[in-house]
């Protein structure tokens, strides 16, 4: 079954074509990876998802972006919903400047959860989802800003989970960190896929390799090919594709 529908995406900012007739299926309960080289429409087509270049000023999108067959873009679509059910992990780690309990409780509160007791529940599942939960219990009404680059990213991640989003995007969530702190988040998103769909932006095709089921390979806003992760790696179907893996250029 198909999370998001991909359809003759364009999608321009003022007069730059940014990507060029995306067509691509996205399946629930597996990790996507988008891949290509950098200003390759990649992130782009990622906050397409969720509707974030509607911040963008001059952004203009053709076709269309189906979420279990409702259409993102059609004028009766809420916003605010729709980025509740398609959470984001952003490339560096954005923690708010308070508690490590005020951040999770944060989006369940603007949902309207008042209820100490459910807020309770609501961070340690969060944090128990980003297998942070046994470092920080004790910690909760610590400042975010104090833990280190890894606990943040993790952190943030359990920010997303906590209004029960049904996707996860990842831009580049890992990049900035540590080897240790990488492996942990992927060991993380592995597990999470069992309950979410995840959809990540990487630079690192190794991590690609490693933990994505579908791989797409964007170039200068076209999507070049898409395919499982091993076929796509092993034997590339188009020229361009195996260039880039091998290294050849990007």
């Amino acid at each position: 079954m198909d999370k998001f529908t991909i359809r003759d995406l364009n999608l321009y900012y003022s007069g730059f074509h940014a990507l060029k007739s995306i067509n691509l299926n996205l399946p629930s309960n597996e990790i996507t990876a988008f891949i290509g080289p950098s200003g390759c429409g990649k992130s782009t087509l990622l906050k397409t998802l969720n509707r974030m270049n509607d911040l963008v000023e001059g952004c203009r999108i053709e076709g269309d972006v189906l979420l279990d067959g409702q259409d993102i873009y059609d004028s009766r679509m809420d916003v605010n919903h729709l980025r509740k059910r398609v959470g984001m992990v952003f490339q560096k780690a954005n923690p708010f400047p308070m508690s490590i309990y005020d951040n999770v409780a944060y989006g369940p509160r603007t949902h309207g959860v008042k209820n100490k007791t459910q807020l309770d529940e609501i961070v340690e599942s969060s944090l128990r989802g980003a297998a942070i939960w046994d470092e920080l219990k004790d910690r909760l009404k610590k400042n975010a800003m104090g833990l280190s680059g890894g606990q943040q990213q993790r952190l943030c991640i359990a920010r997303a989970l906590a209004v029960q989003p049904e996707v996860l995007l990842m831009d580049e969530a890992t990049s900035a960190l540590d080897p240790i702190s990488t492996s942990k988040i992927e060991d993380l998103v592995l597990e999470l896929k069992k309950k979410y769909t995840i959809i990540m932006v990487t630079h690192n095709m190794q991590q690609a390799l490693r933990v994505a089921d579908n791989t797409a390979f964007f170039l200068l806003g076209e999507m070049i090919e898409y395919d499982r992760t091993e076929k796509l790696f092993s034997v590339p179907s188009n020229k361009k594709t195996e260039e880039y893996i091998t290294g050849r250029f990007g």
